[in-house]
């Protein structure tokens, strides 16, 4: 029991006020081709599993998750976010998808199709059969309320995807006011119910990060940026926040309570902004008794000098000197640097 990973939602944030290029993702030498680092793979040295994001915006193309397995060593998860089709449809429709009801709006019952289920579940065949998958998370809006037909639904759904480890992320209290009957549905589908930390509103969940199941417990913690959360210039500032260590300390206390119950305990930060869910993944790995493996940039430990005394320093130019590690990336680039996070994230 408690098998227990944690890591970041995404890994690849190259633009906007909240980018990790030259905060985590060390800037590249004067001279070298900064195209050829594989931010997958150094993101693996750090962390042994990510919460993939972009399969959230578009379905993801098996060409490319085929290469994922190959750039992260033994033992690295990948758990990916179901396409938006499936749980937002009115985001979906504001897109420019095609083939949603005239009618259609954020409080609708998503309209999916079995051929649907079917293409999200060939593009994550590769990882599963490289047994690097973790879980697939449908994560909710907060205007999907609990109702006959979103209980429907959610049903059908999580029967459509029987047979992989499943999360689902519920933010409208209408859920946790009827918590029996919510545990009864996730419960009969083996389904984990994702204990998320958010700033709280009147019509928020409410959760006790309590497990409902023996082998998955699912937890996302997204900053609690309230001032932000709903107004802000740019997406990146809903999650700009970083965890005090006295709140790490109260998800490493759960964490390791959770973990005398549960087989496997997936943790990751959303607080992406400028690399503040690098340095609080890196500080709750400590706060559970783990390593924390890798070597960190030099602005990265500037910016959160409290990880200087449980992480590396990076070695001047050992990242993108000639030969050697700036190879890894070689010929991977356009995968590593374009297929993942490239959008802000909707949460």
């Amino acid at each position: 029991m408690g098998n227990i990973r944690i890591g970041t939602s995404g890994w690849n944030y190259p633009n906007g006020p909240g980018a990790w290029n030259g905060i985590f993702y060390p800037p590249p030498a004067k001279g070298s081709r900064s195209g050829r680092f594989d931010q997958l793979a150094f993101y693996a040295e750090h962390f042994d599993t990510v919460e993939v994001n972009s399969s959230f915006y578009r379905p993801p193309d098996p060409a490319i998750t085929r290469t994922w397995p190959a750039r992260t060593p033994a033992g690295f998860d990948f758990s990916l976010k179901l396409y938006q089709k499936f749980t937002h449809p009115g985001m979906l429709k504001k897109a420019g998808a095609t083939g949603l009801a005239d009618d259609d709006d954020t409080t609708a019952v998503p309209a999916v199709t079995r051929a649907d289920v079917d293409a999200f579940k060939t593009a994550v065949d590769p990882l599963a059969g490289a047994g690097k998958l973790g879980a697939l998370l449908a994560q909710f809006p907060p205007s999907f309320r609990a109702s006959d037909d979103a209980r429907d639904y959610l049903a059908w759904l999580l029967q459509a995807f029987q047979g992989f480890p499943l999360a689902v992320e519920l933010r409208h209290r209408s859920w946790s006011d009827r918590m029996g009957e919510t545990l009864g549905l996730l419960n009969a589908h083996g389904a984990a119910w994702a204990q998320i930390d958010e700033p709280k509103f009147r019509f928020s969940i409410r959760q006790d990060h309590v497990p409902n199941q023996r082998s998955l417990y699912y937890m996302r913690l997204h900053g609690r940026n309230a001032e932000k959360w709903w107004a802000h210039d740019h997406p990146d500032e809903r999650y700009n926040y970083l965890y005090t260590p006295g709140e790490i300390e109260t998800f490493a206390d759960t964490v390791n309570t959770v973990k005398r119950l549960v087989h496997t305990i997936y943790v990751y930060m959303n607080n992406h902004f400028a690399g503040k869910a690098v340095a609080n993944a890196a500080t709750l790995r400590h706060a559970v008794g783990q390593e924390v493996p890798g070597e960190y940039p030099d602005e990265m430990l500037a910016r959160y000098p409290f990880l200087a005394s449980y992480v590396s320093r990076t070695r001047s130019g050992s990242l993108f000197g000639g030969g050697g590690a700036d190879d890894r990336g070689a010929g991977q680039a356009a995968d590593g640097n374009t297929a993942e996070d490239a959008e802000p994230l909707e949460g």
